[in-house]
């Protein structure tokens, strides 16, 4: 299997992926490998282009307002 070397990273980005690894309980290359896949696999839309695909699905729906959930759930 091919192999990627990144050079010259910053310390802060490096010690952020640790805690990332560390929290989801994987290895530190483990947690690199699956941020780039994912990012590698991410569909090329632009977020423009994603807002506007969620916006039209949401589209003349109703909602109701959730404030008055809220409210009953803090008297329990």
């Amino acid at each position: 299997m091919p192999q990627l070397l990144i050079r010259n990273l910053e310390e802060e980005t490096i010690q952020k992926l640790k805690a990332l690894a560390k929290n989801h309980n994987r290895s530190l290359q483990g947690e690199v490998k699956l941020i780039l896949e994912g990012y590698a696999n991410s569909p090329d839309e632009s977020p423009l282009t994603i807002a506007e695909r969620w916006q039209s699905y949401f589209a003349g729906r109703i909602f109701n307002d959730s404030a008055e959930l809220v409210r009953e759930d803090r008297e329990r």
